[in-house]
């Protein structure tokens, strides 16, 4: 049965591979903005890793879990990095290149960066509306974490951090889910992530 409004969704967003070659991405993609940039119109940080011609988009493919799985976590490995800095995240999406460098993504029960105590990602329907928390959220790269969640785990919302939201086709399923999350301390501190993720939910069971 199709979600009613002010549901829960638990199950899997299974995750699109974006897509680079028409004038607007699709699918699953991040950017990262410059400090003192916007969501809008960056400016955006160049990954020369990219594979698109425009090097601020990295596009990302689904990992071995085929997305995000909400109301529980997929976590880093027991061994999260190669000797070499690569993350070894691979649930979630496919490990990427960025700056020469793999980084992955996880959700913890405590955040990797912080140390503290988060919950699952959770996001609910209203309407055709998505919203939630995907505080758990954490980006591994170069032996170092990177919160990447909203609102972070003190349940803040810093410089440009946007809540989750969304929209859902309870015919087909299908979704898109964005948001943005300020780094917080380490090399990139003050750059800020963009997110968008889109695809198909699958309900558990």
């Amino acid at each position: 049965m199709p979600a009613q409004a002010g549901t829960p969704l638990i199950g899997t967003f299974r995750l699109a591979a974006g897509d680079c070659s028409g004038a607007t991405p699709t699918g699953t993609y991040f950017r990262m903005i410059d400090p003192g940039g916007t969501i809008a119109t960056g400016k955006y940080f160049a990954n020369p890793d990219s594979t698109c011609a425009d090097k601020s988009i990295t596009v990302e493919q689904p990992g071995t879990d085929g997305g995000l799985v909400t109301g529980s976590f997929q976590p880093d490995p027991a061994t999260p990095f190669d000797a070499f800095g690569n993350s070894l995240s691979g649930r979630i999406l496919v490990a990427r290149s960025f700056t020469a460098i793999k980084f992955g993504i996880s959700t913890n029960p405590s955040d990797p960066q912080t140390h503290q105590k988060v919950t699952a990602p959770t996001i609910t329907l209203q309407g055709n509306s998505l919203s939630g928390q995907i505080t758990a959220w954490s980006a591994a790269w170069n032996k170092l974490y990177f919160n990447q969640g909203s609102p972070k785990p003190d349940g803040s919302r810093p410089g440009l951090t946007s809540p989750v939201i969304g929209t859902y086709d309870a015919s087909t399923h299908a979704f898109v889910l964005t948001w943005a999350s300020e780094v917080v301390g380490g090399p990139f501190n003050g750059f800020t992530g963009f997110w968008h993720l889109q695809g198909t939910f699958v309900a558990a069971g």
